[in-house]
């Protein structure tokens, strides 16, 4: 986005026509500066909704079903959703740079397929229109509302014969297929019959500080005339979704054009999303990787859609348990910020943003995942843990340049309720390991969901952190990331994965948790200069769990200890190989002789001399990581 010269340097004639010009754009736009000055005080969200409406025309209906829809009234802390959108009204920024970086990550090669990424900005373009700054949008709760509400008003004007804004909410139909920002109709008209369905069926909901939005029912029946979008869409693009000929049959087959989207076949030069193979002959499908989208569904859609995104998926599963099928099965997803686990894996996207998850997560999605799951488990015999149903935030990046990998679906998925939803489907249970020292965390948060009908709340939170000694106050273990994001994973674990642990306290400061000691890979060089401070020395630390939270004696795994011949540390890394393309190692930590970790799964990688190479994965810290076998031993 560009930025003007600050007035200082302008001449004295332009600071007169400036506001003169900016008060003429107001008057043809219909946003009048007196209710300007005043949607920006609002105190209350339903008056933020109000006064947007009639700064813009836009209904407060609709102003109401967009926020809920694309953002769940939550404006996550300022963070971008999956389409680079921010705020619960989306407003996209995207810049016009070189692909080629992001597109390089996913593929794990050097930096050789450049393109030019296509810029959508109404974050930038509302800013204009309202005279205020961006970070103001991305923060201020009314100010977003405010700005969609501009973009939909210009869009509604734009496609009025009569540059006129519609008098009937039906009539808003079109206007919001615009706003979805998709590349292709047949998600444009997804994305804004789901908006009109909630309309239909209204809701009631919490803001960001706790303050109750409804939307009564509305007696509406969207106007399809009002879309004016090419019915043939664009001959380069991937054709629409069907209801058919999805590999999963209760899946919408979204299944993206392999002439257009597919690497192995597009030009040097040119965007693409996602590689052709013929898995599992090829490579074998061994997990599956869960994932939030970082916003709605049909965001998630049109960004896996949109060539210069560079990131696909397999799967996305709406919050009503609609089930999108992106990639044929057999092909390899930009899903998992890692190569090896993209070339071995399958994604299934959620609909939902990971800090914000109880508003998102509830049963009717699980059940739809977890029936998901259970279907790609039973046709490529995947095994049924999680350590191989794997977290996203559980994936280590490759690399300490690529450092830190993603951290969704975050502390309020259910790892424990979903396990028992996959179960439910008749697949194989996993095995069961005993041996003394093992603890894995199975607290009540994580059952079910703890709201009604079936919904989260916050008490579903599901990290549990690590101190410095066998005391809550003795401060957590040192740390690269940020604290109080409550998605930060540097300190914590996630549930229903083993550890070992060589001592077990009572909390010293009388909270009645039970303190485990167990080893763990601490970012402990916080001011190192990046990508440094990622690199992970495993240390002893005390994992604080609450009373009757935690099994002992029972998980997932084989005990490992790490037994180096040569040394006295041992390599830790994020896949199954030393050495990455070109100079680059895949190390990214390292741990004493004698460390003891569980590891639940291995691999075999073929070497290029044709020699085979077996692998141990171990739970490292919050995420997996990778030795070979030479540097392990089993415990009895």
């Amino acid at each position: 986005m560009k930025t003007s010269a600050s007035p200082e340097r302008k001449a004295t004639w332009m600071l007169v026509l400036l506001p003169l010009c900016a008060l003429l754009l107001l008057a043809m736009l219909g946003l009048q500066p007196s209710s300007r000055a005043t949607a920006a005080s609002s105190s209350t969200a339903e008056q933020a909704f109000t006064q947007a409406s009639q700064e813009s025309g836009v209904p407060a209906e609709l102003l109401k079903a967009l926020c809920q829809m694309e953002g769940h009234l939550s404006m996550h802390g300022g963070e971008p959703s999956v389409s680079e959108g921010y705020g619960c009204m989306n407003l996209v920024h995207t810049d016009s740079t070189d692909g080629c970086k992001g597109l390089a990550e996913n593929r794990g090669d050097v930096c050789t397929h450049h393109f030019t990424r296509k810029q959508i900005d109404t974050l930038g373009h509302s800013a204009q229109l309202l005279h205020v700054s961006s970070d103001q949008i991305k923060t201020d709760f009314a100010i977003n509302i405010r700005a969609g509400a501009a973009i939909l008003h210009e869009q509604a004007i734009s496609l009025s014969s009569t540059h006129t804004l519609p008098t009937q909410l039906a009539d808003w139909y079109g206007a919001v297929a615009a706003y979805s920002n998709a590349t292709i109709p047949s998600t444009a008209t997804m994305y804004a019959d789901a908006v009109f369905k909630l309309l239909q069926s209204g809701f009631t909901a919490t803001t960001d500080s706790g303050e109750t939005v409804t939307l009564s029912p509305q007696s509406v029946t969207p106007n399809h005339a009002t879309l004016h979008i090419n019915a043939k869409g664009d001959a380069t693009l991937p054709a629409g979704c069907t209801s058919d000929k999805a590999e999963y049959a209760p899946a919408i087959n979204c299944i993206l054009d392999q002439k257009t989207h597919d690497c192995n076949t597009t030009a040097d030069n040119q965007p693409c999303n996602y590689e052709s193979a013929n898995r599992p002959q090829d490579l074998d499908i061994s997990r599956i990787v869960i994932h939030d989208v970082e916003g709605s569904a049909l965001a998630a859609l049109a960004t896996f859609q949109a060539l210069t995104s560079v990131v696909s998926t397999h799967y996305i599963v709406d919050t009503d348990g609609t089930v999108y099928q992106v990639l044929r099965n057999e092909d390899i997803g930009y899903q998992a910020g890692n190569y090896w686990y993209n070339q071995h894996s399958i994604g299934i996207e959620h609909a939902g943003f990971d800090a914000t998850g109880y508003k998102w997560y509830n049963a009717t999605q699980y059940l739809a995942s977890a029936k998901l799951v259970a279907y790609l488990i039973k046709q490529y015999h995947i095994p049924f843990n999680h350590d191989y149903i794997v977290s996203h935030g559980a994936i280590p990046a490759p690399t300490l340049g690529t450092s830190p990998n993603h951290v969704d679906p975050g502390p309020y998925w259910l790892w424990e309720y979903y396990g028992k939803l996959i179960a439910q489907q008749q697949v194989s249970l996993p095995p069961i390991s005993r041996h003394a020292g093992l603890v894995t965390l199975l607290p009540p948060s994580g059952r079910k969901p703890l709201g009604s009908n079936g919904t989260e709340t916050q008490d579903n939170f599901n990290f549990f952190s690590l101190y410095t000694g066998p005391s809550t106050t003795s401060g957590l273990i040192p740390h690269t990331g940020n604290t109080s994001d409550i998605t930060d994973e540097t300190t914590n674990v996630e549930t229903t994965i083993s550890y070992y642990y060589s001592d077990r306290k009572v909390d010293e400061a009388g909270t009645g948790k039970i303190m485990y000691k167990i080893w763990y890979g601490e970012e402990d060089q916080p001011d190192a200069t990046p990508p440094n401070n990622h690199y992970a020395h495993v240390k002893q630390a005390w994992l604080a769990v609450p009373s009757g939270a935690a099994v002992e004696g029972v998980g997932s795994g084989d005990v490992v200890f790490l037994n180096q011949q040569s040394a006295t540390v041992a390599p830790i890394y994020g896949r199954p190989a030393t050495q990455a393309v070109g100079y680059q190692t895949y190390q990214i930590g390292e741990a004493p002789n004698g460390a003891l970790f569980v590891s639940a799964a291995t691999a075999t990688i073929t070497e290029s001399d044709g020699t085979q190479t077996q692998w141990y994965e171990i739970n490292f810290n919050h995420r997996q990581a990778w030795v070979p076998a030479s540097e392990i031993t089993k415990a009895k």
